[in-house]
């Protein structure tokens, strides 16, 4: 597993929040708030300048404790049906963190989202950099879903989806569209953008409601050798592929 860039061997040093936050306190913006309440100290002193570097050499401490860089680990899940993508939940169902509690004591977080009845493939991991880069629209992450309908697709609405089309929030065009069954209901969908439940919206569009919904492939990553409810480590191999998007 890869390690955080940290201060050592990098003489500009890094963002004060960005250490924080790498050391599983909270998110970067939670630091924030933590350095503007004075209650982050570097070698001794209260700090509460923003874009205060760490630099080789230096101690952070919160709470009387030193704080480490933790190492970055990369998890890839796949998600069974009946679990919220989120790192908790205030009405106490069951979260895909319960899933992956045994992958290591490093704060890590799911990288986009997935519907409680959506399976497949999600990425949990407290590298924000890099979670910022697959989240953003702009790096077009390509990610391929199987959709299986109430009904048959049929070929005027095949067509349709293909040439793109439009919601209520913009044009949708979608990367690729295959039908996977003899019967036409269950589809494969490749597609690259990221808005909010996209997938069954493009479907339910068109009069389709999506009865199971399973993402296979998320940036180049997939299911093989990973049965439902399983989670994995990410090869250093995977986890280059991946950074070489920033």
């Amino acid at each position: 597993m890869s390690k955080i860039p940290s201060p050592k061997g990098n003489e500009a040093g890094i963002r004060l929040n960005r250490y924080i936050a790498h050391a599983g306190v909270c998110s970067r913006r939670e630091a924030d708030t933590l350095i503007a309440e004075g209650k982050i100290k570097v070698n001794g002193k209260v700090v509460t300048e923003m874009g205060h570097k760490v630099k080789p050499g230096d101690k952070v401490v919160y709470k009387g404790k030193t704080l480490r860089a933790e190492k970055l680990i990369y998890v890839l899940l796949n998600k069974p049906k009946d679990f919220i993508t989120t790192t908790d939940d205030p009405q106490n169902r069951h979260t895909v963190m319960e899933l992956v509690k045994k992958a290591g004591d490093e704060r890590i977080f799911p990288v986009g989202r997935l519907d409680r009845n959506t399976t497949g493939l999600l990425l949990l991991t407290n590298d924000g950099d890099l979670a910022k880069v697959l989240t953003h629209p702009s790096h077009q992450v390509k990610k391929i879903y199987k959709a299986t309908l109430d009904k048959p697709l049929t070929k005027h609405h095949f067509e349709e989806i293909v040439e793109g089309f439009e919601l209520e929030d913009g044009p949708v065009m979608v990367d690729d569209l295959a039908l996977i069954s003899k019967d036409g209901r269950e589809v494969g969908l490749e597609i690259h953008l990221g808005r909010n439940r996209i997938v069954r919206r493009i479907f339910e569009h068109f009069g389709y409601e999506v009865v199971a919904l399973d993402r296979v492939v998320f940036a180049g990553l997939t299911k093989k050798d990973l049965p439902r409810g399983k989670w994995r480590f990410l090869t250093d191999k995977e986890v280059g592929t991946l950074k070489r998007r920033k």
